[in-house]
C-alpha cells in the first residue's frame, strides 16, 4: 500500500533465481504510428501550437519504437491496437489523473506542459479525454524480459477492523508507528562485500567511516555494522537497521518485536485480531473502527527492512497451494492455472489476499505491549513472517487511502505496480478478466502505488476500495492480464534496445541496461 516507497505488502524477499533471456529486441528510431493509424487530432483542449519541442534521438517516448530495461521490453502500438481503448469511460479515470498531475508538474517540462494542458479538458467528455491521451501520450506495451506479454493482475483493498484507543481486552494486539530508533543507511554507498565496517550514527543516518578497520571501532561515536547481516536490495536503496551496544543491526524481525514490543514507537490503537492486523500490514492501509464509532485511518509509515516470507499455504502433498516465483531481490506470486483456490466462499480464519492462500495460523496469543502487563505467557501471533509494517494516522479523512506516489487512491481506477518498469503517477491501460465473474475487465488506470509483492514488468494490483464487496473481490482478485504504458511524447526514458544483448532474470544485463524506467528518488533509482 501506499505513502513513502512501499505503503502495501511492502516487504522485499532476498533471495536470487536465473533464468537466461531472450535477446533484446533491436531499437528502431522511427516516429510510431499514430493511435488511429493517421495523425492524431488534436480536441478544442489541446493546442497542439503550444506543444513542446521534442527532442531527437535516443529512448525518447514517441520516436523509439522499443526500449528495454533490465526487468521489461516496451513496445510502441497505435491506440487502436490495445483491447477496449475504444470502449473505457475515460471520465472515471480523470480525477486519478488529476490526482497524479499535482505530482507529476514538478518532474520535469514534459510532465508539466501536458498537465497545463489537461487542465482546459472538459473532464466530463470521455471523447474529450480520449483525444488528449491519443494526443499527447505514445502507447507502449510492457512484456517481460521474456518477452512475454501477460502477466498477473491481483486486487487489494482498505480493510476496517474493530480497535481501540486504549489496552483493554480483547484489544490487545498494538498497531504501532515508526520506531523513533529505526535508522537508515544508503546500500549504494557501503563498500562492497560482506566484512565489517566501521561507522558513525547522524541523527537517523548511518554513515560508513572510510579508512578505518575494525582495532578503530573502538573510537567513541563508532559502531560496527556487519555487512554479511543486511539486505541491499530494496528498491529504495535504504537498509534498516538499531544500535545494540557497539554494533548496527538489521531491524527487529516480527517475532522480536512481538515477544520483546517496540518501546520507541507510539502505538496508535490496539485491535483485537493479530490476524487482521497482519491483513492490514499487507494491505498497506486501513480503518480501525473504535467503540464510540469513530474511524481512525491509518497509512503506511514504514517498514522493518526484514524480508518478506510469508507462510503460504500448503496442500496435502505438502507442496504450497500457491505458486511462487523468486526474482532478483524479492518474492513474486505467479499465476497458475489450478483448482489451488476456491473463489466461492471466502473463509476468514486464513490470511489470504490477491488471489494467494498466504497463511493458516493455528495459534494467536498475547504479545508484548511496552508499559503493559501481558496476562500469561507471551504466545505471540503465530505469524512466522519476518517482515513488520509501521503506519502513521492519515489526515485524509475522505476518499481513498493515500498510496506510494503521496495522492489518495481511486476505487477501480488506482494500481499498484513494480516501479522499476512502471512508474508511479503514469497512466496505464490495463486487460484483464472481472474476478468471479470472467468479464472482461479493460479500463485506463493510474499507477499510484507500490508494495514489495508487487514484482514483475507485466504486474498491477488493482485496487478496489473499501467495503466487504471490494475485500471479496480483491481477497479473489487473480487473473491474467497485459499492460499498456502511456508515455508523454518527447520524455525521455530508458536506453534503447540493443540487438543481440542476453540479459538473465532478475539480474544485470549485458548491455548494461538501467533498472529503472524512469528512476525516482526513495521510489527506483539505478546504481
Amino acid at each position: 500500500m501506499h505513502t513513502s516507497p512501499s505503503p502495501h505488502f511492502a516487504l522485499p524477499l532476498r533471495r536470487t533465481a536465473a533464468v537466461v533471456a531472450l535477446a533484446l529486441l533491436a531499437a528502431c528510431a522511427n516516429t510510431p504510428p499514430s493511435a488511429t493509424g493517421t495523425a492524431a487530432t488534436p480536441t478544442a483542449t489541446t493546442d497542439s501550437a503550444t506543444a513542446p519541442a521534442r527532442p531527437t534521438g535516443g529512448s525518447v517516448a514517441g520516436q523509439a519504437r522499443t526500449f528495454s530495461t533490465q526487468l521489461a521490453t516496451y513496445t510502441s502500438v497505435g491506440f487502436d491496437a490495445v483491447p477496449g481503448w475504444a470502449r473505457d469511460d475515460f471520465s472515471e479515470s480523470w480525477p486519478a489523473f488529476l490526482g497524479s498531475c499535482k505530482v507529476l508538474n514538478g518532474r520535469g517540462a514534459e510532465w508539466k506542459e501536458v498537465c497545463d494542458r489537461a487542465l482546459k479538458v472538459d473532464g466530463k467528455s470521455t471523447q474529450a479525454i480520449r483525444g488528449f491521451f491519443e494526443s499527447e501520450f505514445s502507447a507502449y506495451q510492457i512484456r517481460d524480459d521474456d518477452r512475454k506479454p501477460d502477466g498477473v493482475v491481483t486486487g487489494y483493498f482498505e480493510p476496517e477492523i474493530a480497535g481501540s484507543r486504549t489496552y483493554v481486552a480483547p484489544f490487545i494486539y498494538p498497531v504501532y508507528g515508526q520506531p523513533e530508533d529505526m535508522l537508515f543507511v544508503d546500500a549504494r554507498k557501503l563498500p562492497a562485500g560482506s566484512g565489517t565496517v566501521a561507522a558513525k550514527v547522524e541523527g537517523r543516518n548511518v554513515i560508513v567511516q572510510t579508512g578505518l578497520n575494525t582495532r578503530d571501532m573502538g573510537a567513541p561515536g563508532l559502531y560496527a555494522l556487519d555487512l554479511s547481516a543486511i539486505t541491499r536490495d530494496t528498491l529504495d536503496r535504504k537498509v534498516r537497521l538499531r544500535i545494540d551496544g557497539k554494533r548496527l543491526l538489521p531491524y527487529y524481525t516480527r517475532e522480536e518485536i512481538e515477544t520483546k514490543g517496540a518501546p520507541n514507537a507510539k502505538v496508535l490503537a490496539f485491535v483485537s485480531s493479530a490476524t487482521a492486523l497482519y491483513e492490514m500490514q499487507i494491505q498497506g492501509s486501513g480503518r480501525i473502527k473504535l467503540p464510540s464509532g469513530e474511524i481512525v485511518r491509518v497509512a503506511y509509515a514504514e517498514q522493518n527492512g526484514q524480508p518478506f516470507r510469508p507462510t503460504i499455504a500448503q496442500a496435502a502433498n505438502g507442496k504450497p497451494r500457491s505458486a511462487v516465483k523468486v526474482r532478483g531481490g524479492s518474492l513474486e506470486l505467479t499465476l497458475d492455472d489450478g483448482d489451488d483456490e476456491d473463489t466461492g466462499a471466502i473463509d476468514n480464519s486464513v490470511i489470504r489476499t490477491r488471489g494467494f492462500t498466504l497463511a493458516r495460523p493455528t495459534s494467536s496469543g498475547a504479545v508484548v505491549v511496552p508499559g503493559r502487563r501481558t496476562a500469561g505467557a507471551v504466545a505471540g501471533s503465530g505469524i512466522k513472517d519476518p517482515s513488520y509494517v509501521f503506519f502513521k494516522e492519515s489526515t485524509s479523512p475522505a476518499g481513498g487511502p493515500v498510496g506510494a506516489f503521496g495522492v489518495p487512491l481511486s476505487a477501480g481506477r488506482s494500481i499498484a505496480v513494480d516501479p522499476r518498469s512502471t512508474p508511479l503517477g503514469y497512466p496505464v491501460f490495463v486487460s484483464t478478466r472481472t474476478p468471479g465473474s470472467g468479464a472482461p475487465m479493460q479500463r485506463l488506470t493510474i499507477a499510484q502505488d507500490t508494495g514489495g509483492a508487487i514484482r514483475g514488468a507485466v504486474r498491477a494490483d488493482y485496487f478496489f476500495g473499501n467495503g466487504q464487496q471490494a475485500a471479496t473481490n480483491a481477497r479473489r482478485m487473480k487473473e491474467r492480464g497485459q499492460l499498456w504504458i502511456l508515455l508523454p511524447r518527447g520524455l525521455a526514458v530508458a536506453q534503447a534496445a540493443v540487438s543481440g544483448a542476453i540479459r538473465t532474470r532478475g539480474g544485470p544485463a549485458g548491455a548494461n541496461l538501467p533498472q529503472c524506467l524512469v528512476p525516482s528518488e526513495g521510489v527506483c533509482v539505478d546504481d
